[in-house]
């Protein structure tokens, strides 16, 4: 099946130090990119982490410090792929919860303002797991027919990288209206609708800090827009103003601004902080 795109679909893995997005860091990118007509370009960069890869990240993935000790680094690499990556959708295997958050805290630490807020997110995993609920090896054999040590080298970027693709076609094969007698399993090939369909929270920065939650009028009732829809605000969802609009703190406390772009938070979080502060102050 080909893909139904408007704009190029990213497909990417990533392999790091280890899963904390402030403190570890890239060293393998890997991407397919699919363009609308068809064409696919394939990318695999080592990066150099500029830390000590732990043992057990190199047990597991097979990269060592020698591997990457003359790789370009992250920021060497950041104009390349912002240029690459600009006016994408991005699709990858349980990239919404990792590879997405930790790709912009690098984008952020190269003085780099990508803003994924602009681009379509669709996570294979969360596809399969709403509809089979199996991990990356048995998505391969369940969609694709066989398994993935037959085709592929295991925790490379380069390779899951491929498989992710290949199971993201063989959902689109699978779940058609042809195939389906349930129509809540009955996938679009249109990438707003896989984009919606991996969506799982309703977090307005990556880490969950500020999440999207409805409005309230004066005697506590949800705010409706045009169409009848609930509509949502950003509202802090951690520490004392937890379900406290943020525009209303922003109002009430600036002091907290600067305490929250002064703490341990993602680049992303203060990113998005920083947004809404100056969409309020620009609407007076």
């Amino acid at each position: 099946m080909k893909l139904n795109l408007t704009k190029p679909l990213v497909i990417f893995d990533l392999e790091t130090t280890g899963l904390d997005l402030v403190k570890d860091r890239i060293i393998q990118i890997s991407y397919i990119k699919v363009f609308p007509n068809g064409k696919e370009e394939r990318v695999n960069e080592m990066v150099n982490p500029e830390k000590i890869i732990p043992v057990e990240v190199q047990d597991l993935t097979g990269i060592t410090n020698d591997m990457v000790k003359d790789k370009p680094t992250f920021k060497q690499l950041a104009a390349r792929l912002e240029k690459a990556f600009t006016g994408c959708d991005f699709a990858g295997f349980n990239s919404n919860h990792f590879d997405v958050p930790l790709l912009a805290e690098e984008f952020l630490r190269a003085g780099v303002n990508f803003d994924f807020s602009k681009c379509r997110l669709i996570d294979v995993c969360t596809i399969f797991k709403k509809l089979e609920r199996r991990n990356l090896a048995a998505a391969y054999l369940f969609y694709c027919g066989r398994k993935m040590e037959e085709d592929f080298e295991a925790h490379r970027a380069d390779q899951d990288t491929e498989a992710t693709y290949r199971v993201l076609m063989g959902q689109l094969d699978m779940y058609t209206a042809e195939r389906q007698e349930e129509p809540d399993r009955v996938l679009q090939n249109d990438m707003q609708f896989l984009s919606d369909f991996s969506r799982q929270n309703n977090n307005v920065d990556f880490a969950g800090r500020i999440v999207w939650a409805e409005r309230k009028d004066a005697a506590g009732k949800p705010v409706l827009q045009a169409d009848g829809t609930p509509q949502l605000i950003e509202t802090f969802n951690f520490g004392k103003y937890k379900g406290v609009p943020v525009a209303q703190v922003l109002r009430s406390d600036p002091g907290y601004y600067s305490w929250m772009l002064g703490g341990d938070f993602t680049n992303n979080t203060k990113q998005v902080l920083t947004r809404i502060r100056l969409r309020e102050a620009a609407m007076g």
